[in-house]
């Protein structure tokens, strides 16, 4: 999995068992492969102007390829396998535009065969998207094989550029799900970093900056009457368009950097807690938050999380439940992977909007 973040791949390396909704599944091992710096800085430039010429399309789509490849070859190395016992790669590229029904996860998955010797599936949003769906999101099938609960009502929230949650009421079955984009997750937060401290790493640590800032309220007031907020599930978003969102709201600003910052923490925390009234307003069972992404690190996120969910709910990370809230995303495609080997849809037309079920993905074999 490369994220909307576009900070480098995530590979799991995973044993699955069983089929369809009994399918269960094992981390064997983790591993994060930052992008070189280049990379990254071209894949923020093509995603926030929306634009490249097809030489540099053609080159960028090669470089996120020889990525994934060095990072499997890593894990498979660190791992003592051998290409042969994999059954594939479940790879879903690296997003450059995301506006449903039109979608780019860009990579060239007979390249990823080649330089592996492991087939690959890919191209998971577009089959959702044939059957009129938002493509995005497709975690819930995951969300639901790794952390339903006969008892326990629990919200699966992942903060990665984009913020996406997952309801799974106690027992229930997988049409019950609601599942959605609730906004920006650290897609503002990095854009700051990005524009302000170009020569740093590119993104708040912790929120230590964000955390000595204070919260520009006009500009909440103005971000969360975009109309994104107020619209119904089914729908998804991109960073890009948070962003966008965003600099309408603050305007032209002397504000400093650090302000900025407690600004786009709150928004992230602000636009959950929007998201939560919607589902759940009338609900009175106790609900479990468990989180995952790259914004459980930022401590301004988190404590906005915990302050504006209320002072009795739980908060915890996946991590608790024995799921590494680093690999979490990698671990559900290959779930997805592994559903598209079986023949079974993976998608939730209840989630996506999608006319029906349909079976996600492309299979490269391998080379």
């Amino acid at each position: 999995m490369s994220g909307t973040s576009s900070d480098g791949v995530d590979v799991a390396l995973v044993r699955i068992e069983g089929r369809g909704l009994e399918m269960a599944a094992t981390c064997l091992l983790h591993h994060h492969h930052p992008y070189p710096d280049a990379l990254r800085r071209t894949v923020l430039d093509i995603r926030a102007n929306a634009r490249a010429t097809l030489a540099a399309l053609a080159d960028v789509g090669r470089e996120i390829t020889l990525a994934y490849a060095n990072a499997v070859r890593d894990v498979l190395k660190k791992a003592g396998f051998a290409s042969s016992e994999v059954d594939a790669i479940a790879a879903h590229g690296q997003t450059l535009y995301h506006s449903p029904p039109a979608t780019i996860q860009w990579f060239d998955p007979s390249l990823l065969a080649y330089e592996t010797g492991c087939a690959v599936v890919s191209d998971f949003r577009r089959a959702d998207c044939a059957a009129g769906g938002q493509g995005a999101p497709l975690v819930p099938f995951a969300d639901y094989l790794l952390f339903r609960h006969a008892t326990k009502s629990r919200v699966l929230l992942n903060i990665g550029g984009i913020a996406n949650l997952t309801y799974i009421p106690a027992g229930a079955s997988i049409e019950q799900l609601i599942a959605f984009d609730t906004g920006p997750g650290n897609c503002i937060s990095d854009w700051v970093c990005r524009e302000y401290a170009p020569a740093g790493l590119g993104w708040d640590v912790d929120g230590a900056g964000a955390s000595r800032g204070r919260v520009i309220q006009d500009a909440v007031g103005r971000f969360l009457s975009h109309p994104f907020f107020a619209a119904p599930p089914p729908k998804s978003t991109d960073g890009p368009a948070m962003v966008d969102a965003f600099l309408g709201s603050i305007g032209p600003t002397q504000a400093e950097m650090n302000d900025l910052l407690a600004t786009a923490a709150h928004l992230t925390a602000a636009t959950v807690a929007v998201a939560k009234t919607k589902f759940a307003a009338n609900s009175r069972a106790p609900l479990d938050w468990i989180i995952s992404g790259g914004g459980t690190s930022n401590m301004a996120i988190m404590g906005g999380l915990r302050s504006m969910l209320g002072p009795n709910t739980y908060i915890g990370t996946t991590n608790d439940l024995g799921i590494a809230s680093d690999a979490k995303e990698a671990i559900a495609f290959a779930l997805l992977g592994a559903a598209t080997l079986d023949g079974f849809p993976s998608n939730l037309p209840n989630v996506t909007g999608a006319k029906r079920a349909v079976v996600l993905g492309s299979i490269t074999p391998r080379v």
